[in-house]
């Protein structure tokens, strides 16, 4: 099993970490997106974490149920109103199965990253396409690697500078393997804890094989959960993938 970097400090700070993805013009889209595939079956959900998909998504009465490694995530997510209607399995995404099949099985916020390898990464398509009807759909959230900005001879990007938070990606274009070093401060920048944690990057392309792979094809591809055109100058996708028949 993958080592598990979301433990219990992690997770008892993690949605204080990111406000702006709980914000209704973030979260609006990407249910209604998820919802609009589901069509009235059920979803899964690979890690699921504190539930800020999972939850709304079954509001709108669809039937969720999420794979998570972090055991103290997953308590976060218990402690909502609502929980109750996720059901969720400890497990690795890479290889964990859950009984019955989904019309949908999504991934996102970047989690793909936290593969860290390119097998790993296609086990990941496996484990939706395992899971998911013909016609069911796989979607991934990712961000577009950010290396056409840095100089050449350069590894490190600062992607947030406070007196509360340093945050530098550094990258290893040999590898395609990056880590996000953050340091924290809670004395007003006196004093900086550091967190490192790795990730694979992986392009657009990249991730249309592995889902070749694992027997998915193409569907359509966004900017942004609001299905805005995806571009040369985008910086992240939402991707769609289509499970090909029987």
């Amino acid at each position: 099993m993958r080592h598990n970097y979301f433990d219990t400090e992690v997770a008892a700070t993690y949605d204080e970490g990111s406000p702006e993805m709980f914000a209704p013009e973030v979260l609006g889209p990407t249910v209604d997106l998820l919802a609009e595939l589901a069509a009235g079956r059920p979803a899964l959900e690979l890690a699921v974490g504190t539930g800020r998909v999972a939850l709304p998504l079954s509001e709108r009465g669809v039937r969720v149920h999420g794979i998570e490694l972090s055991e103290a995530m997953v308590a976060q997510l218990r402690a909502k109103p609502g929980a109750e209607r996720v059901e969720v399995t400890i497990g690795d995404m890479t290889t964990t199965r859950v009984g019955g099949s989904f019309g949908v099985a999504y991934l996102v916020f970047n989690t793909i990253g936290n593969v860290t390898t390119q097998d790993d990464q296609v086990r990941c398509f496996e484990t939706a396409a395992a899971h998911l009807e013909p016609g069911g759909f796989f979607v991934v959230e990712k961000g577009v690697p950010v290396l056409r900005r840095i100089p050449e001879g350069e590894r490190f990007a600062v992607f947030n500078h406070t007196d509360e938070h340093v945050g530098i990606d550094e990258y290893d274009s040999a590898t395609q393997l990056m880590w996000s070093h953050h340091y924290s401060s809670d004395d007003g920048g006196t004093t900086y804890h550091r967190n490192s944690v790795p990730f694979r990057y992986v392009w657009p392309a990249e991730l249309d094989l592995m889902a070749r792979i694992a027997g998915m094809r193409l569907r359509d591809r966004w900017a942004d959960w609001d299905r805005s055109p995806f571009t040369p100058e985008s910086t992240k996708h939402v991707s769609v993938w289509e499970k090909i028949g029987a």
